[in-house]
């Protein structure tokens, strides 16, 4: 039996999180669906992040929980930890066992029975569409699932910070009309191999992660046109370009090790994201350089507005001075992008907001999109 539960932003997201895994499961190809987690109901949903809402809250011995749950019975899990004794899935016992899980990749598993919600081990690998929830800090709760193909971050569906709920926007509408930020974002656009490109998704995370904050300006392969937008010499020149990602990507052949050393690789140039400067790639992943400084292109104006979206639903796009959107970054990534119009920027804060930048020919100004409920 499931207590009642008394965090109302648990019942407001349940119904619609139900939805998304269901309609996820329906979207999922006949033969791979017998290898997708079981979707949940939305009375489990809402049981789940409601015990979890209240644990985050608390303390043991003074330090705030980091737990990650997921939602499947134990047969369904590979080489899973079982405990002996299962555990009733309280704020009591996930602030007890929250020590030995915050390490990342291990999930907590939760199940259900007749008597309610219990937690039955530890799992470390997971089956597609199966649903998790993170704690990231106190109050703050991630509703996501592992992606169908296995590689790179885990899709988010719904963020609740306090009383607030945000609904991610998987069809990202935001950026309908932006080819490059669709690309980008998790579940975009398959490129010419019918894979949807997740590279910079990763390698969005990888700045996120060190928190120093940083700057990646994303150019065409075979252009030289954006060193007018950059102050001549370059402090730190690649020569020859790092290639490690796009030779990875060549090869693609899948599996655990080549996803390793694709996150290794991508690892080394999201490194180079914490030096001061901005970091420039080509859209086919070769580091040129990092470090650089972005000056306005001789000949071109000041960029005045940006239009600013983020893929939450029901956010409605706003225009703004670039300068009221952040700090130097954020005005470095809309005026490279504003005389650069086939190039991408990439802008992580020290405080954990990240922005993507590119040109947008319906509303013809830089587009800004926020996209920190994808990253968490």
């Amino acid at each position: 039996m499931l207590s009642e539960p008394t965090y109302l932003a648990a019942r407001m997201a349940a119904p619609t999180i139900e939805q998304h895994f269901r309609d996820h499961r329906l979207l999922a190809p006949a033969a791979q669906r017998p290898l997708l987690a079981a979707p949940p109901e939305a009375a489990v949903i809402e049981a789940v992040i409601d015990v979890t809402f209240w644990a985050s809250l608390r303390r043991e011995e003074g330090h705030p929980p980091k737990i990650t749950l997921a939602l499947l019975p134990p047969e369904a899990a590979r080489q899973p930890l079982v405990l002996g004794q299962r555990k009733r899935l309280t704020p009591h016992s996930l602030i007890k066992l929250a020590p030995a899980v915050e390490q990342p990749g291990i999930h907590l598993g939760v199940w259900h029975d007749a008597d309610g919600l219990f937690v039955w081990g530890t799992v470390t690998e997971l089956p597609p569409l199966c649903f998790v929830l993170e704690v990231i800090e106190p109050g703050l709760l991630v509703v996501k699932h592992p992606r169908a193909d296995g590689f790179g971050k885990f899709v988010n569906v719904a963020i609740l910070r306090g009383d607030q709920l945000q609904l991610v926007d998987n069809d990202n509408h935001g950026v309908a009309d932006c080819q490059a930020l669709r690309r980008f974002l998790p579940g975009g656009l398959p490129d010419a191999a019918g894979e949807a490109d997740d590279v910079l998704v990763e390698l969005a995370a990888s700045m996120r992660a060190h928190g120093r904050g940083g700057l990646v300006l994303v150019v065409p392969p075979a252009s030289e046109q954006w060193r007018r937008s950059i102050v001549q010499p370059m402090s730190y020149p690649v020569t020859p370009a790092y290639s490690g990602i796009s030779q990875l990507l060549v090869r693609r052949p899948g599996g655990p090790d080549w996803a390793r050393d694709l996150r290794r690789a991508i690892g080394i140039v999201g490194g180079f994201t914490s030096v001061d400067g901005a970091t420039i790639i080509t859209q086919d992943y070769h580091l040129l350089a990092f470090g650089a400084k972005v000056a306005r292109a001789t000949g071109s104006t000041a960029v005045e507005e940006m239009m600013i979206t983020e893929p939450v639903l029901g956010s409605a796009a706003r225009r703004t001075h670039p300068a009221q959107n952040g700090g130097t970054r954020h005005l470095a990534a809309a005026q490279f992008v504003h005389d650069q119009r086939d190039a991408l920027a990439m802008v992580a804060s020290q405080d954990g907001f990240f922005t993507i930048f590119a040109w947008s020919a319906k509303w013809q100004c830089v587009h800004a999109h926020r996209i920190d409920v994808l990253l968490l």
